[in-house]
């Protein structure tokens, strides 16, 4: 039955669904008629929205009873977590993992994606917002338990769970990414030190920044919520959000362990890369110390001195030839050897000049 209700989320333009919490314990699902026929009295009423549908919009601004700076804020892109105080409610916006369902094909996801939920919880109301595109298993999981009789039937509630939720999900990433940087060491360790695995690497360390870079304010925000005074927000709601906002910490500090074994991974790839290419220099150079003489003895006794200058066209020539190039290769050493540093003395003692004729000047 709870797999039914879900299939049927999302059949009127802009609503996923709302949940009314009824008197015999259980939920019923409205359509936007019963959204718009809701009271108060009528009990509580958990509203999700598409954020960028015109049909949602236009009911956030016009017909949701809200603030218009509220409503401005519930719609709006900025979807950094936090969390703010409106009177006896409030705005929340959190970072939930989109990721699909096994056999679930959705074009164009990453499994790393953290994307907002905007939430406006009041005491008998809840209104959450997500994109079109986007698919929160937090919410649809939460929704489930709810349409079997065990989810929460109060504002209170209703946040603590959504943020546990997440929460748990956040974790279900941080594992994953964990994992990866694990088979990225198995890698390394087989002598597996490819360009592939260098962009693995890279792929994985942008892959934990970008999670923690919203998993940081998100930690704020809880820390936040957990110290509201709203009257709704019960002390075992308080205590609920207490532990999350304790889970989510370690979250971090896994991350950030994670990060640094990224790092510490570039770091030996690097190093084995750097070994690789001493190694084939190394190869290289005893190849060219074994070829070199052959090469000499080759080119000396297969060259033609016919038609050289100085009347080498003669018995001596090949004599006169050999001493040419012993002269040659003498000359040469003695400017490796002396000139380069003749030309370093000259440079320092016409600087040392210099400095003796700056000193002189100023006296």
């Amino acid at each position: 039955m709870g797999v039914d209700k879900e299939l049927a989320a999302g059949l009127e333009p802009g609503l996923r669904f709302a949940m009314l919490a009824t008197a015999s314990g259980g939920f019923v699902d409205l359509t936007w008629a019963g959204v718009e026929a809701w009271t108060p009295i009528d009990g509580f009423l958990w509203i999700h929205l598409e954020r960028d549908d015109p049909v949602a919009q236009e009911w956030v601004r016009t017909r949701a009873g809200l603030d218009p700076l509220v409503a401005m804020a519930l719609l709006a892109d900025e979807s950094r977590p936090r969390v703010e105080d409106v009177d006896d409610a409030l705005l929340v916006v959190l970072r939930g993992v989109n990721k699909p369902r096994p056999g679930e094909d959705r074009p164009g996801t990453v499994d790393s994606e953290l994307v907002p939920i905007h939430i406006w919880m009041e005491a008998g109301r809840c209104i959450s917002l997500r994109d079109k595109d986007h698919s929160l298993n937090a919410l649809r999981d939460l929704r489930l338990s709810m349409l079997n009789g065990k989810g929460p039937r109060s504002a209170g509630g209703l946040m603590a769970r959504i943020a546990e939720k997440v929460t748990d999900h956040v974790g279900d990433l941080v594992d994953e990414l964990e994992e990866n940087v694990s088979l990225l060491e198995d890698r390394l360790s087989d002598a597996d030190a490819g360009p592939d695995l260098r962009a693995a690497i890279a792929d994985s360390r942008r892959s934990v920044v970008q999670v923690r870079r919203y998993l940081a304010p998100q930690r704020d925000a809880l820390y936040r919520l957990r110290s509201d005074d709203a009257t709704w927000l019960t002390d075992m709601a308080k205590t609920h959000l207490r532990e999350i906002s304790d889970r989510l910490i370690r979250h971090l500090e896994d991350l950030d362990e994670i990060r640094q074994r990224a790092s510490i991974l570039q770091e030996e790839l690097a190093a084995v890369v750097a070994e690789q290419t001493n190694s084939n220099l190394y190869t290289l150079s005893v190849v060219t110390v074994i070829m070199l003489p052959m090469t000499f003895i080759a080119g000396y006794f297969g060259m033609n001195t016919g038609g050289l200058p100085f009347g080498l066209e003669n018995p001596y020539g090949t004599l006169l030839a050999s001493v040419l190039i012993a002269v040659t290769a003498v000359l040469t050493a003695l400017i490796l050897r002396y000139g380069i540093s003749f030309g370093r003395y000259g440079r320092v003692g016409q600087m040392r000049r210099d400095n003796c004729s700056d000193d002189g000047g100023r006296e």
